[in-house]
């Protein structure tokens, strides 16, 4: 059976499935970039003499970009698993929902991360100001924006 763009079933998912992974090398390469910088902070002087909290903010941004790392490379893992078992449907439904929460993940790990440079930087008011600013960016590009287009 033919769907409406002329494609089957079987098309559609292929096609579907090899979008999904194309758009998560876009993150992927932004979460890769973020967790070497967050790699190499703690091999540097400044970040021995770093505060408890500064490191726990640092510790906080690791975690997230360990789990961002986690999330949107699933649905790749799980295609190169399961690519031959007839479940791209499967991959398709949870890899989507993965890759939402990966992308959360991403954003609050880059927050957190700004957070503490500007709290290294410039001081507690700044690292609030800068968290916020950084948080209201991604909810609004990644959350807001995307509502209003589907509605257009």
């Amino acid at each position: 059976m033919t769907e409406h763009t002329g494609e089957t079933h079987d098309e559609k998912l292929r096609r579907n499935v090899n979008e999904l992974l194309q758009e998560l090398r876009v993150a992927q390469a932004g979460v890769q970039i973020l967790f070497g910088f967050l790699l190499s902070v703690v091999f540097t002087s400044q970040f021995r003499d770093a505060s408890g909290f500064e490191k726990g903010l640092h510790m906080a941004a690791v975690v997230l970009a360990v789990a961002a790392t986690a999330l949107l490379t699933a649905p790749a893992a799980w295609h190169r698993l399961l690519f031959r078992t007839g479940s791209r449907e499967n991959i398709l439904t949870v890899g989507n929902r993965v890759v939402v929460v990966g992308l959360v993940c991403l954003a609050l790990a880059i927050t957190v991360t700004v957070a503490l440079i500007a709290k290294v930087v410039y001081g507690a008011a700044a690292m609030f100001g800068v968290a916020g600013f950084a948080f209201l960016l991604f909810v609004v590009f990644w959350g807001v924006v995307p509502r209003l287009l589907n509605r257009g």
